[in-house]
């Protein structure tokens, strides 16, 4: 009875160290090497632990020789395609961010973009498909973003960690999208700003373009994550003065729901959630009542959005801040 329990132990064993065999070739074939256990510093050194660890950076990319992923391209010297190092390359490749933006790239810039607006710039023969390292199921935090950076930066450019401390105004506008975007929970600002266009913008101003119905959002991120979160999910638990719901009940029976926009000695003005505007004459109004548990925004956008539609969107609502 011992032997045969000896020879079951052993046989798991042995299956344990072939699993455990075979992960590590995995990873030794891919390039990658186990993540950080601690906080990495702004370096070289963690961003290179970021890159070959919690980041992922290099089961698309490979380095020179190091590594064996072709999805992305080669960050290192590799073959006719790749003769200069990142580091070096950045540098090229902020000269034709610069004619094309017409601002001013530097080659800290460059890559700063790669990483917040990776579809800004895409490698020929490469398609538009780099993860977004800021969101989930990656979720790098700026400090570990910088880091990745600084250790791009190595590969054959000039290391400048000042760039990264004290940015450039290029940099920081690209630093704040991952700022915000972390603030939201994670989510993509760009493809929040689509989910906004779809669903809100018929309603709410934001830099002067926009419907008129709910409140102006150009400065909506200083009321935080939570508040905007609320408001999308649960529109009637805090609604800004001046855009309560009134029903209207006309003498003949017919209710208008909506904003009262107008409320002249004659007549009041109620404009619905579709921007309609309807005037009646005070002569003809027989109720006029403030709903205050209900909200002009509809309450279902829960179920008309996906998960990460709200995390986009808030991510882009977390960029919307006073000049």
């Amino acid at each position: 009875m011992s032997s045969a329990v000896g020879k079951v132990f052993g046989f798991l064993l042995l299956l344990l160290a072939t699993f455990l065999w075979i992960g590590q070739a995995v990873t030794a074939l891919t390039g990658g090497e186990k993540a950080a256990a601690s906080a990495v510093e702004i370096s070289p050194e963690g961003g290179e632990s970021i890159f070959w660890g919690k980041g992922r950076c290099f089961t698309c990319h490979s380095m020179g020789d190091r590594g064996s992923a072709v999805r992305g391209p080669n960050q290192g010297v590799f073959g006719e395609n790749f003769p200069l190092p990142i580091g070096a390359r950045a540098a090229e490749r902020a000269k034709e961010r610069s004619q094309k933006t017409g601002q001013t790239y530097t080659a800290t810039d460059y890559l700063v973009e790669s990483l917040a607006e990776p579809g800004a710039y895409v490698v020929e023969g490469y398609k538009n498909e780099m993860a977004i390292v800021y969101a989930p199921p990656i979720a790098l935090n700026l400090k570990e973003v910088k880091a990745v950076i600084a250790y791009l930066q190595s590969q054959g450019g000039e290391l400048d960690l000042e760039s990264l401390e004290k940015p450039n105004e290029v940099s920081k506008k690209f630093f704040a999208k991952m700022a915000a975007a972390q603030a939201a929970g994670g989510g993509d600002p760009s493809a929040g700003e689509q989910v906004y266009a779809s669903n809100c913008a018929s309603c709410h101003v934001i830099k002067g373009k926009g419907g008129k119905i709910g409140p102006e959002l150009s400065s909506v991120a200083g009321k935080g994550a939570k508040y905007i979160e609320d408001s999308i999910l649960r529109p009637a638990k805090s609604i800004t003065p001046g855009f309560e719901t009134w029903t209207l009940t006309d003498k003949a029976g017919r209710k208008t729901i909506g904003l009262k926009t107008a409320d002249t000695a004659s007549e009041v003005e109620i404009t619905k959630a579709n921007g309609e505007k309807v005037r009646v004459a005070k002569a003809d109004i027989k109720e006029l009542d403030q709903d205050k548990d209900a909200s002009v925004m509809p309450d279902n956008l829960n179920e008309a959005m996906t998960v990460k539609d709200l995390q986009d969107v808030l991510a882009y609502m977390m960029l919307q801040k006073s000049e």
